[in-house]
């Protein structure tokens, strides 16, 4: 039975990282979204146009940060390297390490008011 725990609370904890919801950022607020252990934390994230959002890798293995449709790539990231871009338009951005595709997140971008 303890077994099950071992799986059961990381995954629990991953769900709820997940379902976390989270008011916009202000625009041309700088937020941060930091790599460590294999993952993008916070891996979704909501922000309003003009929001420029950093990724720091904290690994001490190098990542990178790849939109899926090409819209930003950083070069790959050393420890405590990072990378930014800034969301201009309102829209659904997934992205990726392109070295450990495992490792995803979404930026959503809502319009500013």
């Amino acid at each position: 039975m303890k077994t099950k725990s071992i799986f059961v609370m990381p995954l629990l904890l991953a769900v709820s990282l997940c379902a976390r919801s989270e008011a916009p950022a202000a625009p041309g607020s700088d937020t941060t979204i930091s790599i460590h252990e294999f993952m993008f934390a916070p891996t979704a994230m909501t922000v309003v146009a003009g929001t420029t959002v950093r990724w720091k890798n904290l690994d001490p293995e190098p990542h990178t940060v790849r939109s899926v449709d090409t819209g930003f790539r950083s070069d790959p990231l050393d420890q405590n390297d990072s990378f930014t871009f800034k969301f201009d338009k309102p829209g659904t951005y997934r992205y990726v390490c392109s070295i450990h595709p495992q490792m995803v997140g979404t930026i959503v971008v809502k319009a500013a008011n």
